[in-house]
């Protein structure tokens, strides 16, 4: 696949989700979905900050380094993920009332144990 298809079909897809995240946002009551609504909503709001993440972080790496295109795709797709990770759960944490600032922390502190494993795997390739 191309670079281009690539940005295309993950603007398109990234579209997508904000679409179906506002859809649940506004066609959903969560009084009455239960468990499902809120489903809804954290899946599509994840896939949504993965695309608009994953876009942004290229973005900007393109900008900003001089290292193959390739390896911006996926180290910014991973990140992406994993802020994306980070948002939600935060987001679904506080929803429940069980975010805290160590929670925070802990956090970031897998999600960064996590990114500091795959970054030391591909060094080595």
């Amino acid at each position: 696949m191309t670079l281009k298809r690539y940005l295309l079909l993950m603007f398109l897809a990234t579209l997508l989700c904000w679409l179906a995240l506002a859809s649940v946002m506004f066609y959903i009551n969560p009084s009455e979905a239960g468990i499902i609504g809120f489903v809804l909503f954290y899946i599509s709001l994840f896939l949504s900050l993965v695309g608009t993440f994953s876009l942004a972080g290229f973005m900007l790496r393109v900008w900003l380094t001089t290292v193959p295109i390739f390896k911006q795709v996926i180290v910014s797709f991973r990140q992406g993920v994993l802020f994306s990770v980070f948002v939600s759960v935060s987001l679904a944490m506080q929803s429940q009332g069980m975010l805290t600032w160590w929670i925070v922390l802990l956090l970031l502190g897998i999600l960064t144990a996590i990114e500091y494993i795959f970054s030391l795997s591909n060094r080595r390739v």
